[in-house]
């Protein structure tokens, strides 16, 4: 037996006994028949008991996953309208009958309630009003009431799609972030009247979509927003702040401004690289001529991994694969390059 089983089965028969303990001194002695006490105890307490087991599973799942500021504050709203509550409920006790008896319950309740929802709907609000009354003293965030998540993921390494492998390889362990405003540009990308642009924001909802399917991977849309600022980079990296957690990205000009900012940055070009096999002059490769050079003479091909191999004499063997010892590695802000020459000696491979 585990120990969720063993909670159910305790909370249960402590409410069965709560309640026949009731029924046993507020009804009259022989109204009732014992055993239809004992049935109706035993039925409102296996009711009571599995809706407090679901209370209790919910609250630890929200305690575990929620900021702790954001804890705090909800308890101290409950405790506010509790204490509202209560005073409400004093002059309406002194009504004579069923109101004064029952009526303080009620209000309570409907308090209690009234006072969630406003704390689920209006939270922004409340923190806002907060800061004010404090002169900043104390700080409450909407978006830092929030479980802090592992990253960020901005459009441009949504469309890019290559995120969705390497997270699935479990490379980003953790959550993966994507807040509303992203969404939207996806979907305003998605619909552009331009049929490339078109293309690029299907291909991005696609690949979100399958992120979510894929059970390795953990992906939350969230309802974050910057409501003064517009651009949806400048909101990303104001959320990405607030959180104090990276944003994934393959956006150079973002690259660069986030840095700037201190907000730490992951992009998949720069893994990319990180990761291509490393070659050093004097080794020997395999490549594929598929066009021609810029200068006289050369020859182009590509690695299985994208890296451009420039081959010198390598012009006549156009469409052939051919072995060549790499002369030179340069690599630039756009990527690597290999600069590789071809020597009859090393043969041709048709």
């Amino acid at each position: 037996m585990n120990k969720k089983t063993a909670l159910r089965i305790i909370s249960m028969v402590f409410f069965s006994l709560i309640f026949g303990g009731i029924f046993s001194t507020t009804l009259p002695f022989g109204s009732v028949s014992p055993l239809l006490m004992i049935g109706a105890a035993v039925i409102l307490g296996v009711l009571v008991g599995l809706i407090f087991n679901k209370l209790v599973s919910a609250f630890a799942h929200y305690a575990q996953n929620e900021n702790f500021t954001h804890i705090i504050l909800v308890q101290f709203c409950v405790v506010i309208g509790c204490i509202c509550g209560g005073l409400i409920s004093i002059p309406i006790s002194m009504i004579p009958g069923c109101i004064g008896q029952y009526g303080p319950i009620v209000i309570a309740v409907c308090i209690f309630i009234f006072n969630g929802i406003l704390l689920s709907y209006r939270k922004a609000a409340f923190c806002d009003f907060v800061n004010r009354i404090t002169n900043g003293k104390i700080q409450f965030s909407e978006i830092t009431a929030e479980h802090e998540p592992t990253a960020l993921l901005d459009t441009s390494v949504i469309i890019d799609g290559r995120i969705a492998d390497i997270a699935h390889c479990g490379f980003i362990p953790g959550t993966l972030l994507v807040p509303n405003f992203i969404l939207q540009e996806l979907q305003f990308i998605a619909d552009s009247e331009d049929a490339q642009r078109r293309q690029r924001g299907r291909r991005g909802l696609e690949t979100l979509a399958n992120m979510q399917k894929d059970k390795a991977i953990t992906v939350k849309i969230s309802n974050f927003d910057v409501p003064n600022i517009r651009e949806a980079d400048a909101k990303l990296m104001q959320v990405a702040m607030e959180l104090g957690c990276p944003i994934l990205t393959n956006d150079y000009n973002l690259n660069k401004v986030a840095e700037l900012q201190g907000i730490r940055i992951l992009n998949v070009n720069d893994l990319t690289n990180a990761v291509k096999s490393i070659l050093l002059p004097g080794e020997k490769l395999i490549v594929n001529v598929i066009q021609e050079g810029k200068e006289i003479n050369q020859g182009v091909g590509y690695m299985e991994d994208g890296t451009m191999v420039v081959v010198e004499n390598g012009r006549p063997f156009l469409g052939q694969q051919i072995e060549v010892v790499v002369s030179k590695i340069l690599q630039t802000a756009a990527g690597r390059m290999i600069f590789a020459r071809h020597e009859k000696e090393l043969g041709v491979k048709r």
